[in-house]
């Protein structure tokens, strides 16, 4: 007998991969952890070189509030995550049949966050999903140390 996975299951899994593969695109670099945590990444900050632990979760759209966008960032027990359970939040909004967006934002301690979808780019950290090149490409002068190290 076949089993289904759950769409709860199915739509959480893909928002986590879609987040790690926004992060990915622009320059963080992702760890995975061997044992369960609060948090579903930790990255380390292409900037500052610092770790974030990082909570993902699926942006709702709530046509009865105007088609606001709300995380729901609370735990199994239904306590929002403090800070020793995530840094950023990390809200993907996947409407059905378009291109996920992934937006990012530092975890308040709230168990809800709202935005229009006009405010959202404005209050959130938008991380497109195409990967930046650049952010990786080696500079002429580390490529030739890189070159000159090999040979």
């Amino acid at each position: 007998m076949s089993t289904i996975a759950h769409i709860s299951e199915v739509t959480g899994t893909y928002s986590e991969l879609v987040a790690q593969v926004a992060l990915l695109g622009n320059g963080w670099r992702i760890h995975e952890s061997k044992t369960a945590e609060a948090y579903d990444i930790l990255a380390t900050d292409p900037v500052s070189g610092e770790h974030a632990k990082i909570q993902v979760k699926t942006i709702r759209q709530r046509m009865d509030r105007g088609g606001d966008l709300v995380v729901y960032a609370k735990k199994g027990n239904g306590t929002a995550y403090d800070r020793a359970d995530a840094d950023y939040i990390i809200g993907v909004w996947a409407a059905e049949g378009e291109i996920p967006r992934v937006y990012m934002f530092e975890n308040r301690m709230l168990g809800e966050y709202w935005a229009s979808e006009a405010r959202a780019a404005e209050r959130w950290v938008e991380l497109p999903i195409a990967l930046n090149r650049s952010i990786y490409a080696p500079e002429p002068d580390e490529l030739a140390e890189v070159l000159e190290v090999a040979a």
